[in-house]
């Protein structure tokens, strides 16, 4: 179900001013929890390792680290463990929808920032739930919408994870493996700022350029 390669093909790396930066959205940490599943994944073990092995200079998450909108006692243990597995490593949360709180726990470590936006060398970074900052940027990345694309055939339908740009917007797919994500097409109309989008480019998270999707009803 993952793998180091899977994570590396869902997340994205560039290089700024802080030196190498890994970007990566939407682990929902504690997802188990609120979608029913009885096991005990590891999920956020096994995604603190890839990141680890990595070594970025520095880790942006674009939102929604955690699935269940409050704090309960086993999620915060889990952000613990895993806040705890990337010590060393400087890591910047763009608060996303389902991170409520975070701070109650990110506050405990010092490599942990908890900001609504984050604007490096006129790069901004946010989730993608709220109104666009009052910044100026040359290009953004964000989440939230865990984009997909459904790739019809004959009588079946075939959901796939995608990177999307929209602009100077790219949105990246969420790395937890086992969310599926929503088809943009539904998905775009989440994002307040690109919700009037008329058409955005898909990638496959292998790099594969699939062209030009129309966002708006025909």
């Amino acid at each position: 179900m993952y793998s180091f390669e899977s994570f590396e093909r869902l997340s994205m790396e560039i290089e700024t001013s802080r030196g190498k930066t890994l970007l990566i959205a939407d682990p929902h940490i504690g997802f188990e929890l609120s979608r029913g599943l009885r096991i005990r994944t590891r999920f956020e073990e096994k995604l603190a390792g890839c990141i680890v092995e990595k070594d970025p200079d520095l880790l942006i998450i674009l939102g929604d680290v955690k699935e269940p909108i409050g704090l309960s006692f086993t999620v915060k243990r889990l952000l613990m463990g895993f806040f705890s597995d990337l010590r060393g490593i400087p890591t910047i949360i763009t608060k996303g929808n389902h991170d409520g709180r975070i701070e109650e726990v990110a506050g405990k470590f010092q490599h942990v920032e908890v900001v609504e936006h984050a604007l490096i060398d006129g790069i901004l970074f946010l989730h993608g739930h709220t109104n666009l900052p009052r910044a100026e940027f040359s290009e953004a990345y964000l989440g939230h919408i865990h984009p997909a694309y459904t790739f019809k055939s004959g009588g079946t339908a075939r959901k796939t994870k995608i990177f999307f740009r929209v602009g100077r917007f790219l949105i990246l797919p969420t790395i937890n493996p086992f969310i599926e994500g929503f088809d943009v097409r539904q998905g775009i109309k989440m994002v307040p700022f690109l919700k009037d989008s008329r058409e955005g480019e898909a990638f496959l998270p292998e790099g594969v350029y699939l062209g030009h999707v129309p966002l708006q009803e025909q």
